[in-house]
């Protein structure tokens, strides 16, 4: 998540009472209805509990080891299941792991493996935590991930080909037993073995077919539910998962994803009975229907830690320039993008860490500088040997938000710089494949914390050939800085470290952070117990339908 972020969408668990409606009893919500009387299609049975969703597009895969969208996470987050997960309590407890016990120095945690199966009946094993994080390590297996890992001792040097797999600090003792050896003391660790490059996944099934992760057939997980089917690009449907260890705990029969890419149809749907949730954090809400909700008080809002930007290649001309970077990043108005077009309470970013996990109290840069994007410009060109302009494209993946956003930010470069910008927009799976490739220019991107530390939004950087970077940027006073950060246990001098990498990201300016993200949605007011945590990742473990008293 986490990841690369598809919509425009405090570290605090939200369960609310606008999450969580007015609850009362436990008589099941019937699927056919809704709070307006509508009916409409369900080929569940009468009585069952489903909540119809919209994930807005298709997910790129069901491979925890590969996943690297929130899109796709959703999914995940739903079918498998970590060492740890996060509970209605907003803590980090035991999931897959029963119980677990830390070292004195820090380094090394050996974690019991809890008696449950796989959705194939196969049962879960302390080495189907091994096989899958050594997976993702593997450099074959090309996980723009498997940076995430590297907490564990010997695991960049593997996935970098510079060590052994079988020095790798993760091994299972037995069954029942998972020894893991960090490099350094992690003490967000715990909640970093809830995200879903640490899941596990079946060998058997791995090593059986390479397109596992594409076909619900295939699709084996360990978490509270279960793939029942995927029509690619229309629906996927996933069910209560009998063989799951917490299935009583588990309220809803089944989850119906459409993947509808228009958020007005999406709107209409949900306004018509045929969805119970719309907007974030599976999709988003149509911009110009925002002031209209709010002021009807049916819209939620929250604020969650993550922040929209744009990358640029640093490899292709003119962004190869420093200055030139800097230009297009101090050229917009990004107040005039929250107050005109965003309209949920967003905040402008003059800095790339949100608020929630802030390194100094005031940004890098002032938002709508346009005299300093002038003179930024005028001197970038001039080092390059410009006199013109050259053509410039800006792309993004297929959202009437993006859309919006960079159709004002195309007209505010023209107004400020001079410069004609092209907009292309992709399908979402096209578009991360592109990025990847470094087919663009300007990229529309968003990042949502991982776990709760400015480490997890500065580390995406630290290497050109990064997983997730896509910049093609590298400083080596930066990554010497977070290597630094690893080693440094006094908090507030750590803080200072990461303070002075993230002024290096802003002189250097790689990316262009344009507003800090809220997360908004309306919802059926009998759905409750759906965790959002302050991250924006998205939880249906507990969620259930409560009918008002």
């Amino acid at each position: 998540m986490k990841k690369n972020v598809f919509v425009a969408m405090s570290s605090i668990l939200v369960l609310g009472a606008a999450l969580a409606g007015c609850g009362g009893g436990n008589q099941a919500a019937p699927a056919d209805s809704n709070a307006s009387g509508a009916k409409t299609e369900n080929s569940a049975p009468a009585g069952s509990k489903v909540l119809k969703l919209n994930l807005h597009s298709e997910p790129p895969t069901a491979d925890p080891g590969i996943a690297e969208d929130t899109t796709s996470s959703t999914i995940i987050t739903a079918t498998f299941e970590g060492l740890t997960r996060v509970g209605k309590d907003g803590k980090y407890n035991p999931a897959a792991a029963e119980s677990y016990t830390v070292s004195e120095d820090g380094k090394k945690y050996t974690f019991k493996i809890r008696d449950n199966k796989w959705s194939n009946g196969d049962p879960v094993s302390a080495k189907d935590f091994e096989y899958a994080w050594k997976r993702a390590l593997n450099p074959k297996t090309a996980s723009n991930y498997a940076y995430q890992l590297y907490y564990v001792k010997g695991a960049e040097a593997y996935n970098k080909g510079k060590g052994k797999v079988e020095d790798v600090g993760v091994k299972a003792i037995d069954d029942k037993t998972l020894e893991v050896e960090l490099a350094n003391p992690t003490p967000f660790f715990l909640e970093l073995v809830a995200f879903k490059t640490y899941f596990p996944v079946n060998p058997k099934v791995v090593d059986s077919n390479e397109k596992w992760a594409t076909d619900a057939k295939t699709v084996v997980g360990n978490g509270p539910f279960k793939m029942d089917s995927w029509e690619h690009k229309s629906k996927l449907v996933v069910s209560k998962n009998d063989n799951y260890w917490d299935k009583d705990n588990v309220k809803l029969d089944k989850i119906e994803f459409s993947m509808v890419e228009d958020e007005n149809t999406e709107l209409s749907m949900f306004e018509n009975g045929e969805l119970h949730w719309a907007g974030s954090p599976t999709s988003a809400l149509p911009t110009d229907a925002i002031p209209a909700l709010k002021d009807s008080g049916k819209m939620t809002t929250q604020p969650i830690a993550g922040t929209y930007f744009y990358r640029f290649n640093t490899e292709k001309p003119p962004f190869n320039n420093a200055k030139i970077r800097k230009a297009f990043t101090y050229a917009i108005d990004r107040q005039s993008l929250i107050d005109n077009i965003l309209q949920a309470g967003q905040l402008p970013a003059t800095g790339y860490v949100p608020p929630s996990m802030a390194l100094t109290k005031d940004g890098f840069y002032k938002d709508n500088d346009i005299e300093a994007a002038k003179k930024m410009l005028e001197e970038g060109m001039k080092e390059e040997g410009l006199t013109k302009f050259p053509a410039l494209t800006l792309s993004f993946n297929t959202s009437e938000g993006h859309k919006k956003i960079a159709e004002a930010i195309q007209d505010q470069w023209k107004k400020n710089l001079g410069v004609d910008v092209k907009l292309e927009n992709k399908e979402w799976k096209v578009y991360l494949d592109d990025v990847h490739q470094g087919k663009y220019q300007v990229a529309r991107a968003g990042w949502l914390g991982d776990f709760n530390d400015p480490i997890n939004f500065l580390e995406m950087f630290k290497e050109k050939d990064g997983g997730n970077n896509d910049t093609r940027w590298e400083n080596p006073k930066y990554k010497e800085l977070l290597n630094q950060s690893a080693l440094e246990q006094d908090p507030e001098k750590r803080k200072a470290i990461l303070a002075q990498a993230e002024q290096i990201l802003m002189d250097e300016m790689p990316i262009m952070p344009i507003y800090y993200y809220t997360q908004s949605w309306v919802k059926d007011d009998r759905v409750q117990d759906v965790i959002i945590d302050g991250l924006g990742a998205v939880d249906y473990k507990y969620a259930d339908f409560v009918e008002k008293k």
